[in-house]
């Protein structure tokens, strides 16, 4: 649709309507209920970041960096070299150690933050067709949608099943439908479904037999509950960095909580690294200079062990917290949450007027609480399925990453609410 003026010209017809994503259209519709950030009075359960203050057994918090003269010119595209460096000797020595096999500054490239290394691998990618899973991250439909080289298949994982999806189906999957790439956030937001241990060498054993590039998004890998950190990335069972397909994005912004610094890394072979990199020079630019040479400290094991014990201790107390709440107020949880800071929400048996996710997060903001409906999680780049059901209306997702306090809070006002139309819808029975 055309924008016309009062005077019936056309308006800014050059550039298209685009989509915000979930979480944009969420927070955009907050703030018309007046919602500001910092405001004691709400609760952002719909909060994509993890709470950036100390916590116990933290490293301190950074709080100043320096700036040196060179900081004031361009960063090379693929960032700078020391941080590419720091980056792969991490991944070595946490997920590697004793492999014949090593990642060196070359198989990594620093930018931006997540979309941004998202954006330069699709890019990047030929024309080909990429599997990508419902539900999955919001931010996947436009970029999926942007690049229109790719074909996007989607493909459909059971909530009765927990969203499980083996090595096999896998397999059937890159041959049924000619897949030569795949994009999945792992663990997955928002349902918190995690891929690790020998089930995640099982993948990787068939896309290296099948020639199919696995994409990662391993932001949340230090949200991982019930195995390690260790087992949570594709890094552990690769087997030769430059042969097998697996490439990684990940970066400071959940699992160091320095979402602000928006500083991400693309690990993989070399040569998927130069074509990223390629990208990179007409896409972005590169990363800003000073915070990546101030991130090169917080890939030190030391600060690391230290911020993986902060948060398995702090987060898994709030899920365990949150999880129990809400089976308590009649929403169901199809998989506990197995990674991320989320929990993917069930509201089927709820009272009427709370069971669609659009509704919930409405009358949520009555009561000065944010949530995400999980529609916005049913990937559909283009909008291909067109005037379709979407199979996620009656979800929400909700996110722990606020404080504690924020978070009971939060979570009295939902009970309070569903309390209400409980009793209300009685009263008029």
């Amino acid at each position: 649709m055309v924008e016309r003026r009062s005077d019936g010209k056309k308006s800014h017809a050059a550039f298209r309507s685009v989509p915000k994503t979930g979480v944009i259209y969420v927070m955009s519709e907050a703030g018309r209920h007046g919602y500001r950030p910092g405001d004691p009075g709400w609760t952002n359960l719909g909060q994509g970041q993890p709470e950036t203050g100390m916590l116990e057994h933290a490293p301190p918090r950074i709080d100043a960096i320096a700036i040196t003269e060179d900081d004031h010119e361009y960063s090379p595209v693929t960032g700078l070299w020391e941080l590419r460096e720091a980056v792969a000797d991490h991944y070595n020595r946490r997920y590697r150690r004793g492999m014949a096999s090593q990642y060196s500054a070359e198989n990594v490239a620093i930018c931006g933050g997540g979309r941004t290394a998202l954006s330069r691998l699709a890019a990047a990618l030929g024309p080909i067709n990429l599997g990508h899973f419902l539900p999955d991250y919001t931010a996947y439909e436009e970029l999926l949608d942007l690049f229109r080289l790719f074909n996007p298949i989607p493909i459909l994982l059971d909530p009765r099943r927990g969203y499980a999806f083996s090595a096999g189906e896998l397999e059937d999957e890159i041959k049924g439908r000619g897949l030569s790439a795949l994009l999945l956030s792992n663990p997955c937001n928002p349902t918190g479904k995690l891929v690790g241990g020998d089930e995640l060498g099982q993948w990787l054993r068939v896309a290296r037999e099948l020639d199919c590039a696995m994409i990662f998004d391993e932001f949340y890998s230090h949200y991982v509950w019930g195995k390690s950190v260790e087992e949570a990335t594709a890094a552990r069972y690769v087997e030769d960095v430059e042969r097998d397909p697996a490439v990684i994005v990940n970066g400071l912004t959940k699992s160091w909580r320095y979402p602000g610094w928006r500083l991400s890394w693309t690990v993989g072979p070399k040569k998927v690294i130069e074509r990223v990199a390629s990208a990179g020079s007409f896409l972005d630019g590169g990363a800003a200079r000073p915070l990546q040479r101030a991130a090169v400290s917080l890939l030190d094991d030391e600060v690391t062990d230290a911020e993986i014990i902060a948060i398995r201790e702090r987060f898994a107390a709030k899920r365990q917290m949150m999880m129990s709440r809400l089976q308590k107020m009649g929403i169901k949880l199809d998989l506990p949450a197995q990674g991320t800071f989320y929990v993917w929400a069930n509201l089927s048996e709820l009272p009427p007027g709370l069971r669609d996710g659009m509704d919930f997060f409405s009358q949520a903001l009555k009561r000065q609480v944010i949530c995400v409906p999980g529609e916005f999680f049913d990937v559909n780049p283009g909008q291909r399925r067109a005037n379709r059901y979407s199979r996620f209306k009656n979800y929400v997702r909700f996110s722990f990453g606020p404080p504690q306090a924020e978070l009971e809070a939060g979570l009295d006002r939902l009970e309070q609410m569903i309390a209400e139309v409980s009793q209300a819808q009685m009263a008029g029975a």
